[in-house]
């Protein structure tokens, strides 16, 4: 439901969800210290550029470059940064899908090292979702590592967003600092943007999981590495490691181990039918097997 308002002899359209987008997202970025906003400059540009060489490490593969974020943006896809003082420490790329489908694809997005723990994330997050609300896209899609404990909980908790596709090597052997030439297993979500889960989270009120019914499908041994469960139930849950990217570097056998054990757990869960329906801050995926 809209409203109109005259503005300057004009009568606009106002959207109360588009608003409510507005407001959260100014909130996010007061609470988190930073002004957020769009990046067209070619100067800031190159910063986002030399942003991302040194969360994902400079290789012989960028994550982006110059030119192809200087075509995105002409073309009228999203870049937006997270500012300090004038000084970048978070940012985040994204296109859009074809037309018929509605949505944006959310490419890349990365903070600094001294921008982590802050709530700088959410604060360009939702900053991208005021933003593709006020030019009619409902959904923003994206994938991430679903061995990243952190970044499963900011998705599908902090965000409400939801992950409905397991993507098996999705991108190839990634060498950069970060992925350490694992396989780039990735789960895909979507971030349906006026989902009441959506709009709860944003607000600062995520929707609480329910794991009281579940049976561990994937579970952790006293040495740290995955142990396989018998399945059987309606409702599972699937365990990550605390820290996969230290384990890369400290144990890479065992961080291994564990990828196959998601990839044979999580992702034959959810080609099964299953669903997963949020994520327990302890470290397991909840997932419902609908009968």
């Amino acid at each position: 439901m809209t409203r109109a308002e005259d503005q300057g002899g004009l009568r606009v359209l106002a959207d109360p969800v588009q608003d409510r987008a507005t407001a959260a997202a100014e909130a996010a970025a007061l609470s988190a210290g930073v002004v957020v906003r769009e990046i067209w400059d070619l100067t800031e540009l190159e910063g986002v550029v030399r942003l991302y060489g040194a969360i994902w490490g400079n290789g012989t593969n960028p994550q982006v470059t110059v030119e192809l974020l200087r075509a995105l943006t002409k073309a009228g896809n999203y870049v937006g940064g997270a500012f300090v003082g004038g000084r970048l420490i978070g940012a985040c790329v994204g296109f859009f899908h074809a037309p018929a489908e509605d949505a944006l694809h959310s490419h890349i997005a990365g903070v600094s090292r001294d921008g982590i723990g802050r709530g700088v994330g959410f604060a360009l997050k939702l900053h991208q979702r005021a933003w593709a609300l006020r030019r009619g896209v409902s959904e923003v899609a994206w994938t991430f590592d679903p061995l990243i404990r952190r970044n499963a909980y900011f998705n599908l908790v902090k965000l409400g967003a939801r992950a409905d596709e397991y993507l098996p090597n999705f991108y190839g052997a990634m060498t950069d600092a970060i992925n350490g030439g694992d396989d780039s297993d990735r789960l895909l979500v979507r971030w349906r943007l006026a989902d009441p889960v959506a709009v709860a989270a944003c607000d600062g009120a995520p929707v609480a999981v329910d794991t009281s019914s579940a049976v561990v499908a994937l579970g952790i041994s006293e040495a740290g590495a995955p142990v396989v469960r018998p399945t059987g139930a309606a409702t599972y849950l699937v365990a990550v490691p605390s820290d996969v990217e230290a384990l890369r570097v400290r144990e890479p056998a065992l961080a291994r181990q564990w990828r196959t054990a998601v990839r044979d757990t999580l992702g034959v869960l959810l080609a099964d039918g299953g669903r997963i329906t949020g994520f327990d801050r302890a470290g397991w995926y909840v997932v419902r097997r609908e009968q």
